[in-house]
């Protein structure tokens, strides 16, 4: 994106922002800052682990106030840089801000995969996604306690990228598209952030039976040789935990028959924003993402979507036999 001096990142442990950070910083030729290195540097001092660290930061604000006197002085000294910070997009006004993002199991996966230190350290995938998350949610009430401020609102940032599936490469390219001015312009310029999403996560809702025809046509193929930059950007709702197409199921299935590994998309409506009649993303997903759309649109293309809370708590409601429910 023209015209912006730095590029901040920031995510969960295991979304890939270090090594995304690592990369565009020698392909940009810009010095990269790590605050979570400091951060773990700290941690180790201490001899605390990092959510230990971030419970203590809940109750100590000198270690908070070291931090954010670091980033804002990095900020203040008009430096061009990649900085790898989960604060970052707070302090740096005039960045484009790279939110991170990657399925839990995924992410847990690769933490649990990587060298272990005294302050990082798990013995299987079920205790470091609960960690991870336990730590992610320490640090989002901290900052909404002590700055106002809310880091799983995607609308505090410029571009979101799941790395999923995506290798580090192919983030790495797409976000120097946006940064030089070639890809998703219209959604940076106008109404942020630009979504770059794995296609395999979004939830549709409408029956399958709206996409007949579909894939005997061209428009497939004409999709896979186009590519994913240029892919219509999909109408994307989000309710704090799924994305769920509000229109583009044409194109998502189109992308998945072609295996993209990402999708662009514009966010319409965050959690208790509005999508249309009144009903907020939360309400629309609950009201149009029932267990036949999912089953149907997993068979068709061989994705397998988790169950959202609201089909488990109606499934467990028939099962028990409460009255006014169905399948």
């Amino acid at each position: 994106m023209t015209g912006r001096q730095s590029i901040v990142l920031n995510g969960d442990l295991g979304s890939g922002k270090s090594t995304v950070s690592i990369e565009l910083a020698k392909r940009l030729g810009l010095r990269r800052v790590s605050v979570g290195d400091l951060y773990r540097e700290m941690a180790q001092q201490r001899q605390m682990t990092a959510l230990q660290l971030n419970l203590h930061a809940e109750l100590d604000q000198a270690v908070d106030g070291y931090v954010d006197q670091l980033q804002q002085d990095i900020a203040d000294s008009g430096e061009q840089l990649i900085v790898d910070s989960r604060l970052a997009w707070h302090f740096f006004k005039h960045a484009l801000k790279i939110h991170m993002i990657t399925e839990p199991t995924e992410a847990a996966r690769r933490v649990l995969a990587r060298p272990s230190g005294p302050a990082e350290s798990y013995t299987s995938i079920e205790e470091a996604r609960a960690k991870l998350h336990e730590r992610s949610e320490s640090e989002r009430n901290r900052f909404l306690v002590r700055y106002g401020v809310d880091k799983a609102k995607l609308r505090n940032y410029d571009l979101i990228c799941d790395s999923t599936k995506a290798s580090a490469d192919e983030v790495v390219a797409h976000v120097i598209a946006a940064y030089e001015g070639s890809f998703g312009q219209q959604i940076l310029r106008d109404s942020p952030p630009l979504l770059l999403l794995d296609p395999a996560r979004i939830y549709p809702t409408q029956e399958i039976q709206g996409l007949r025809g579909l894939w005997e046509s061209d428009y497939v193929a004409e999709i896979g040789q186009a590519g994913e930059e240029a892919l219509e950007p999909l109408r994307i709702g989000y309710t704090g935990e799924k994305f769920f197409v509000v229109d583009g199921h044409r194109r998502l299935s189109a992308a998945l028959r072609n295996g993209f590994k990402l999708v662009p998309g514009q966010l319409v409506a965050e959690c208790d924003e509005q999508v249309v009649g009144g009903l907020s993303a939360i309400e629309y997903f609950r009201a149009e993402v029932g267990l036949s759309v999912i089953y149907d649109w997993d068979a068709a293309h061989g994705t397998q979507l988790p169950l959202p809370e609201h089909i488990l708590e109606r499934t467990d409601a028939v099962l028990a036999g409460e009255p006014g429910t169905q399948p």
